[in-house]
């Protein structure tokens, strides 16, 4: 079985020792197939045990293991070290406090979610005995490329607006609410636009497009907020141009 050698510079930083963050190199014989999880893994297993990251699936599906490498947000399990030459840098996710070594505090991205409520509010209510909530191939087709999100949170290291006005709800959040709001089922829309088209909503967004670049599930999120910009600037006219339409 063919290895190679691989140069790992990973920052660290433990908050109760560390005055500021450092990089450490370690030398690993990786195989052939591996990614840079593994090499991580390995690392933590038989060289250094204090290295804190995260991760659980291995599968690109849970979205935890979110690291930049070489300066790009990924997923270390999706991350070919056979892709890399020379040194591989690894670094915790952009834009987010550091709460230990590759681990980033996420609690800004939680809240974020929470106050575009991504889940459905029923347009109209009715009891369990008259049945699911039934709806179209045509109408599921509107939505499920965003029911793809696995809130990696790759799309708020790449965006720099996120980078520059960390108030602005950002891509993810953005892109779920916009899921919802599509939704055939959901009447919850207007109370999300209070939230995605506000100041700190869509209208912060420059269409860099780097959040639809980096995203392993191809959600386009930046697609999303660009739908947003128009349902939202429709309202507008609607509202102080057709006041009509609303009566």
């Amino acid at each position: 079985m063919s290895e190679r050698r691989v140069e790992l510079e990973v920052l660290r930083y433990n908050p109760e020792t560390d005055r500021e963050p450092r990089f450490q190199r370690y030398s690993v014989a990786c195989r052939e197939e591996w990614v840079v999880l593994d090499a991580l893994n390995h690392v933590k297993e038989s060289v250094d045990p204090t290295l804190s990251y995260r991760w659980s699936c291995h599968m690109a599906v849970c979205g935890s293991c979110g690291m930049m490498i070489n300066g790009e947000p990924k997923l270390a399990c999706k991350a070919f070290l056979r892709d890399y030459a020379g040194v591989i840098r690894v670094e915790p996710l952009a834009h987010f406090p550091i709460e230990r070594d590759l681990v980033t505090v996420i609690d800004d991205f939680m809240l974020k979610l929470k106050r575009v409520k991504p889940y459905l509010l029923p347009a109209q209510a009715k009891p369990i005995a008259e049945g699911a909530y039934r709806q179209t191939p045509a109408e599921l087709k509107k939505f499920k490329q965003y029911t793809l999100c696995i809130n990696c949170m790759l799309c708020y290291a790449a965006c720099p607006e996120y980078g520059l006005i960390p108030k602005y709800i950002g891509p993810a959040a953005i892109a779920l609410a916009h899921r919802y709001n599509q939704d055939s089922r959901d009447g919850g829309r207007d109370e999300r636009q209070e939230e995605i088209a506000a100041t700190e909503g869509v209208w912060e967004c420059s269409f860099v497009g780097a959040c639809s670049e980096v995203c392993p599930e191809h959600v386009d999120p930046a697609g999303a907020i660009q739908q947003v910009k128009i349902r939202s600037t429709v309202d507008w006219y609607a509202e102080h141009l057709m006041p009509w339409l609303k009566k």
